[in-house]
């Protein structure tokens, strides 16, 4: 039985550019960048309040993809085609403030949603994230159903 998630992955085009902007602009915690038998980058990134997850940030090619699946996700990527998650915040405003202090591009202020505070940001790859203060209701189906329509038609 899967208890939580533990690791996800975002495609980026530069290590070191990556590593400077989780860690430098999110505020982030490296938790390992070690190179596999395989030749492949392992470096993995999360925030300090949850140090059982971490971020994968792979740049895409050998030795998990071909030149032309390599490019397509470049191409994805360069669109700005790919979601990479919601992150949770205490206070969406404080950390809004506080990001777009250090320069990460936002594509939505922090607005009032049926499950909180939301704002969405860019990171420098085209990824885009929804940052999200949560309130009670959030995680609750039944007031969910009450403000959106359902999956299914």
């Amino acid at each position: 039985m899967i208890t939580r998630l533990g690791v996800a992955g975002v495609y980026v085009s530069d290590y070191t550019e990556a590593k400077r902007f989780f860690l430098d602009k999110l505020g982030f915690e490296e938790r390992f960048d070690l190179r596999m038998d395989n030749g492949m980058r392992w470096l993995t990134v999360g925030p300090p309040a949850d140090p059982g997850f971490q971020l994968s940030l792979s740049v895409p090619g050998p030795p998990m993809h071909d030149e032309e699946t390599a490019a397509a996700i470049r191409g994805l990527m360069a669109k700005g085609a790919l979601s990479a998650g919601a992150w949770n915040t205490d206070d969406c405003r404080a950390t809004y403030e506080l990001y777009s202090a250090r320069g990460v591009e936002f594509l939505q202020e922090p607005r009032e949603v049926p499950y909180g505070i939301e704002a969405v940001f860019r990171d420098p790859f085209g990824n885009w994230y929804s940052l999200n203060e949560l309130n009670p209701q959030a995680l609750d189906a039944e007031a969910m159903a009450e403000r959106f329509a359902p999956g299914e038609a």
